[in-house]
C-alpha cells in the first residue's frame, strides 16, 4: 500500500484525484496506476484501470488470475468490473468510498455470486492515511486563493 500512497501522491502533484494502484504477480508489482482523468481527458484513466492494463501488457494475456490489486480507494463500478472482468484474484483496498464505492459500500461487484468470477477482498489497509490522502487534496483545492478576486 506504500506503493499506492506514493502514485497517489503523483497523481495529486498533477492536479488529479490522489488515488494510486498497483498489480503484483509473484511478489512482484506487474502494474502501476495513478489517476490521470484530468490529464489524459479520459473517464477510464483511473489508477486501477491503468494498473490492469500495465499488468495485462507484462503478463501478456487479459486474464490476471494469480494477481492482487492493491488502490487507496475502494474501486468504483467500472473499476470493480474491470476486476472480476481481468479474473483478478484478489482486491486489497485502503478507505471506502462513501459516494462511488462498488466493493462493500454501494455495491458489491467483486463477490457479486452472479457474476462468473469473484474477487477476495481485503478493505481498511492503511484505511487513515489513504483517506487524508484526499482530504488533504480536497482541502486544498477548496481554499480560497490569495490573490483570487471575490468576483
Amino acid at each position: 500500500m506504500g506503493v499506492c500512497l506514493d502514485l497517489a501522491a503523483c497523481a495529486a502533484t498533477r492536479g488529479e484525484v490522489p488515488v494510486g494502484a498497483v498489480v503484483v504477480r509473484e511478489g512482484r508489482v506487474i502494474g502501476r496506476g495513478y489517476n490521470l482523468r484530468e490529464t489524459t481527458g479520459d473517464p477510464t484513466a483511473h489508477a486501477e484501470i491503468l494498473a490492469l492494463r500495465e499488468a495485462a501488457a507484462e503478463v501478456g494475456w487479459w486474464r490476471l488470475l494469480d494477481c492482487t490489486l492493491y488502490v487507496t480507494l475502494e474501486p468504483c463500478p467500472m473499476c470493480a468490473g474491470a476486476l472480476v472482468n481481468a479474473r483478478v484474484a484478489r482486491l486489497v483496498y485502503g478507505c471506502t468510498d462513501p459516494k462511488a464505492g462498488a466493493v462493500d459500500t454501494m455495491f458489491h461487484v467483486p463477490t457479486e455470486p452472479r457474476l462468473n468470477h469473484r474477487l477476495q477482498v481485503t478493505s481498511g489497509v492503511r484505511s487513515e492515511e489513504c483517506a487524508e490522502a484526499l482530504r488533504a487534496f480536497f482541502r486544498a483545492r477548496r481554499k480560497p486563493r490569495a490573490n483570487a478576486s471575490p468576483v
